[in-house]
């Protein structure tokens, strides 16, 4: 039988690849085909792996539902504790986002 999803170094991977878990179920959350995220992450390999993972997310909600909590609480913490932007890189940045935008005129 096909392992779609392996569990290593803490987290849910797509089997034999650096994918995790959490980038497909949250894409299939918010209303991705199978197809559109294969087109995401096409190093996954097949449409087979996405299904199979999609699969495994369905058949263990609960499970990597607390693991998706358990992620969302440690990023959190983590973007809390960094230290601010230096304020000449943050405007670099804000006028590069600025640039990037489409102008609505």
């Amino acid at each position: 039988m096909e392992q779609y999803v392996e569990r290593r170094e803490g987290g849910y991977y797509i089997a034999g690849t650096r994918i995790s878990l959490d980038s497909v179920v949250h894409l299939f959350k918010n209303g991705a085909s199978p197809e559109s995220i294969l087109r995401s992450f096409p190093l996954a390999g097949s449409l087979e792996k996405i299904y199979g993972a999609i699969t495994f997310y369905l058949a263990n909600r609960d499970a990597v539902e607390a693991y998706l909590r358990d992620q969302e609480q440690l990023s959190q913490e983590l973007a809390a504790n960094q230290p601010p932007l230096p304020e000449s890189l943050s405007e670099k940045l804000r006028r590069v986002r600025e640039e990037a935008l489409p102008r609505n005129r």
